[in-house]
């Protein structure tokens, strides 16, 4: 006597469950390392951008070490594929860095200047991003 077999599908079911379950995880895996680089993008262009700012503040410095009268400061003053802009006031400079793909970031120093020329910068404070 022979057995007799069934082939009812169960087999096909498990087998469409189990891809199913497979894509779903391999798309979850992709989205998340989508967002992983979206994130390493922004905190280079945020990088970037403090950078341009510091480079403002160098900039700034180096006029008041020859001049320690100068307030005119920069607008939009072109850097490394951005801009800074600085003010200065009486005891601050404030510079902030603008990279090309529009990140920004601010950077006050509360400042003393020296005497005699060339005059020493001292910085009380800085303050970035706040």
């Amino acid at each position: 006597m022979k057995k007799e077999i069934k082939n009812n599908g169960s087999v096909l079911v498990v087998v469409v469950f189990a891809i199913a379950l497979l894509t779903a995880f391999v798309a979850g895996m992709l989205q998340l390392n989508a967002e992983q680089t979206q994130l390493m993008r922004n905190e280079v262009y945020a990088a970037q951008a403090q950078a341009i700012a510091e480079a403002g503040m160098a900039d700034a410095f180096s006029q008041l070490r020859s001049n320690s009268s100068w307030t005119s400061g920069y607008t939009n003053k072109s850097f490394g594929g951005g801009s800074y802009t600085v003010t200065v006031g009486d005891s601050n400079v404030i510079s902030t860095g603008t990279s090309a793909q529009g990140f920004a970031s601010r950077i006050q120093a509360d400042i003393t200047i020296g005497g005699s020329s060339p005059y020493i910068i001292r910085v009380n404070k800085l303050r970035i991003n706040e």
